[in-house]
């Protein structure tokens, strides 16, 4: 996947309106997680560390995987992605642009 800015998200699904999982409910979905992610590295598709921070913020906040499922929709804007749901990937700060001048003159 690509690098999620953790803390910006969280702030988006902390304001959301949605039922959150029961500690039994998010025990069971950690569960499936961990199966889920050892599948992946069977198939060589091991999961970055940003990656799993997603992952374990959303279980953190409880969020159910079907909404996870929507969430990472609306993060990738994909086609099929819930419009009417409140999350937006984050906009990079100017510092991340990797040295490109921003926003700012270049002298010759």
């Amino acid at each position: 996947m690509s690098e999620f800015e953790i803390d910006a998200i969280r702030a988006q699904v902390r304001a959301m309106d949605f039922e959150r999982g029961s500690p039994a409910q998010i025990a069971m979905w950690r569960e499936d997680m961990a199966e889920s992610r050892a599948n992946l590295m069977i198939e060589d598709m091991i999961p970055t560390p940003n990656d799993d921070a997603f992952f374990d913020m959303l279980l953190c906040e409880g969020v159910s995987p079907p909404l996870v499922s929507q969430i990472l929709l609306r993060l990738f804007d994909h086609p099929d992605a819930d419009l009417t749901l409140p999350i937006a990937r984050p906009l990079k700060s100017p510092s991340s642009c990797h040295g490109i001048g921003v926003g700012t003159a270049q002298e010759n």
